[in-house]
């Protein structure tokens, strides 16, 4: 197989990935299990797409990167796991996976707007640090292709995303989307409208 048409291949199942988990998005067509079906549908096709990378651009050789580089990115790399991490612990994990609308389908689906933790210095923490995940991660063709076809369905994403909270919140939301940057905290910790620290 060619190198271009792997990198087609990868491009087209990240495609498809994308599509599929935007369309399902929100959507609530198996009541109090959508979220949970949504995840295992995510799941399956995020292995989908790893094993299409696996097939067609794993075993190429890593870049010729000096060291100082690959330790950057190495630590790039962990520092996005840390980020994705320490963010988590800022919502609830039982509704993101499903299993609060399963114990209590009275709830509701959404959470309350959140303006604490990282969300003061940016409003997606969960998706920067993917994004120092991936990006850290390029060190070799299939690293590379990653972080680029996972950066743009992250923006993508991002923009479906931004759309269902301003519906959801309404102007609470547009005046947060205002202040505080979506992935690096270059506005530094933001409290309110009119105060920065």
């Amino acid at each position: 197989m060619t190198p271009a048409l792997a990198h087609a291949l990868y491009a087209l199942a990240w495609l498809a990935f994308g599509l599929g988990h935007s369309l399902l998005a929100g959507r609530v067509w198996l009541g109090r299990w959508s979220r949970l079906a949504y995840n295992g549908i995510a799941v399956a096709s995020f292995a989908g797409v790893s094993a299409v990378g696996a097939v067609t651009l794993a075993g190429q050789p890593m870049f010729d990167l000096p060291a100082p580089v690959l330790a950057g990115l190495a630590a790039i790399h962990f520092g996005g796991w840390a980020v994705l991490l320490l963010s988590a612990r800022h919502y609830d994990l039982g509704r993101l996976g499903g299993l609060t609308q399963l114990r209590h389908p009275d709830r509701p689906s959404d959470e309350e707007l959140r303006l604490d933790g990282p969300h003061r210095w940016v409003r997606h923490p969960l998706y920067a640090g993917a994004f120092l995940i991936l990006w850290g991660a390029a060190v070799n063709p299939l690293g590379l292709a990653t972080a680029c076809w996972g950066s743009l369905y992250l923006l993508a994403g991002t923009w479906c995303e931004e759309r269902r909270l301003i519906r959801l919140y309404g102007r609470a939301y547009s005046d947060y989307r205002a202040r505080v940057p979506a992935f690096a905290p270059w506005r530094g910790r933001v409290t309110d409208p009119g105060r920065r620290d």
